[in-house]
C-alpha cells in the first residue's frame, strides 16, 4: 500500500498502548484505522486502548464481535469500533452503515478483508502478528494517503 510502510516490535501489552495513545493524538473525524490479524494478536486491545485515550476514561470497551458496532462520544467526535468476523458479505457492511461513518467518525475496523472493495484508500492499516509465546507482537502499518507520514513519523526507527 505504502512505498514506506512501518515496522514495529511491541514488547508487551503496555507498549501497545503507548503506540495507542500516540496514534490517536492526530486521530479526527474520517481517519480510519483497519485492523488486522489472527485471533488474539491485540486488534481489540489496541482498539480499546485507542478508544479509552480518545474518551479520556478508562470505561469498559468491550469487543463488538456479537454486536458488530459499539459506538463512542469523544471531545473529536463519534468513534466506531466494528468487528466485521462474522460478516459473510460486503452487503452487510453496507447495512451497518460503517460506510458513511468513515467520513464522519474515527472509525476503527476488526477483520477488514470483510469490507473487499469498500475498505476506504485513506485507510492506516495495521497488521498484528504473534512473534512467540510471550506478549510480542509484530505491528506492520501501511498506509497510501499522505496524512499518515506526519502521524507516524515519530515511530520511525
Amino acid at each position: 500500500m505504502s512505498a514506506h510502510p512501518l515496522s514495529l516490535t511491541l514488547q508487551s501489552p503496555d507498549e501497545t498502548a503507548d503506540f495507542a495513545a500516540s496514534l490517536s493524538r492526530g486521530l479526527m473525524p474520517g481517519d480510519v484505522v483497519l485492523l488486522s490479524g489472527d485471533v488474539g494478536a491485540g486488534k481489540t486491545h489496541l482498539a480499546r486502548s485507542l478508544i479509552q485515550t480518545l474518551t479520556g476514561t478508562a470505561e469498559d470497551v468491550p469487543s463488538p464481535t456479537f454486536t458488530l458496532v459499539q459506538t463512542y462520544d469523544s471531545p473529536r467526535g463519534e468513534i466506531w469500533h466494528a468487528d466485521l468476523y462474522r460478516l459473510t458479505s460486503v452487503y452487510e457492511v453496507e447495512e451497518l452503515g460503517l460506510i458513511d461513518a468513515f467520513e464522519t467518525a474515527i472509525c476503527l475496523v476488526e477483520w477488514p478483508d470483510r469490507l473487499g472493495a469498500l475498505a476506504p484508500e485513506n485507510a492506516l492499516s495495521i497488521l498484528l502478528e504473534h512473534q512467540s509465546a510471550d506478549n510480542t507482537r509484530a505491528m506492520m502499518l501501511f498506509w497510501k494517503n499522505a496524512r499518515w507520514d506526519d502521524r507516524l513519523a515519530g515511530w520511525r526507527k
